[in-house]
């Protein structure tokens, strides 16, 4: 069992990732229902077969206290797809503030980009504005699903339909 799934609360909110097996229990104790299945996947024991399941939904809904989404260096990587976003490269990548904190420039998601250190360097304590460089995309605040969702376009196509996958 290594494919992951992906747990809904009742009103369709995304609350965390568990291993099959977790997920066949939960089910067997009829405590979520099934939304998705793997294509062509089953659990076998001895004398039981199981699809193997891709989303499941509780029966009950959860108050599950928002936690949000960590602003930290690999988050903001993520968010902006582990590419510079003044000019592309992949390369010596490190975190820039937009506007500069000397000119007011806060500490957060809409503030924080993802530059590689040439472009930094360049940019200096200046807007980019100020240095003729264009944002690539802009800055947004990502939510879990978006994460989520990060995960499900590689390895479960099948989470997709279930995922508001932009902002919070």
């Amino acid at each position: 069992m290594e494919k992951r799934v992906l747990v809904l609360n009742l009103d369709h909110s995304p609350i965390s990732i568990v291993s099959a097996q977790k997920a066949l229990v939960l089910s067997i104790l009829d405590k979520v229902s099934c939304l998705s299945y793997y294509e062509s996947l089953v659990v076998r024991t001895v004398t039981m077969e199981f699809r193997y399941p891709a989303v499941i939904r509780l029966n009950e809904y959860k108050s599950i206290p928002y936690k949000g989404v960590l602003l930290n260096r690999a988050n903001i990587f993520r968010r902006d797809g582990h590419e510079c976003q003044y000019c592309g490269s992949v390369k010596n990548l490190t975190i820039d503030h937009i506007i500069p904190k000397s000119k007011g420039g806060k500490t957060n998601w809409m503030n924080l980009i993802t530059a590689c250190n040439r472009c930094n360097i360049y940019k200096g304590d200046k807007t980019p504005e100020q240095v003729g460089f264009k944002l690539r995309t802009e800055p947004f605040r990502p939510s879990l699903s978006f994460f989520i969702a990060e995960y499900a376009e590689r390895h479960a196509e099948e989470w997709m339909p279930f995922l508001d996958f932009r902002t919070a």
